[in-house]
């Protein structure tokens, strides 16, 4: 593993253990030439994906770009960061196992907001306000609705 402080090829791992509920490894490496210590993981993949955009355009999946709309979404949120990343991981675990190497953008965004619906209702919200383009009040009002109950008449 190259260092990336010096460049240097000849890292050495200090320390190994398993990470995202053991589907990951998690490496700390120290580089002998600058002193540099920095942590890489190692994760499972089943199939390269390939996300069809609406527009059609096709794109390598990113599972770092997945998790930056997540994180983004439960910013300040009273949820373990060890949580998102099993969600983040269960997510991408269920598109590889989908069969289908092309995953339509839409898919992705449907999984994603199902997994967030049972985690954090704000954190839904403020994914759902980005994947479905929310554009006035309104539209968090009627998105809002549908997520409560229907109240019994007494």
């Amino acid at each position: 593993m190259r260092c990336p402080f010096c460049g240097n090829v000849d890292t050495q791992v200090k320390d190994l253990r398993p990470a995202e509920d053991n589907v990951a490894i998690r490496r700390r490496r120290f580089c002998p030439a600058c002193g540099g210590r920095f942590t890489t993981y190692e994760r499972v993949q089943l199939r390269d994906l390939v996300v069809v955009k609406s527009s059609g355009r096709r794109e390598d999946f990113d599972r770092s770009k997945l998790e930056r709309s997540i994180r983004i979404a439960m910013q300040k949120r009273p949820v373990e960061p060890e949580r998102i990343d099993q969600m983040i991981s269960g997510i991408v675990r269920r598109l590889e196992s989908m069969g289908e190497s092309d995953i339509p953008s839409k898919v992705i965004g449907e999984i994603t907001m199902e997994t967030l619906s049972r985690i954090d209702t704000v954190g839904y919200v403020r994914f759902a306000s980005v994947y479905k383009n929310f554009q006035v009040a309104d539209d968090f009002d009627k998105f809002v609705a549908e997520l409560r109950p229907p109240v019994a008449d007494e």
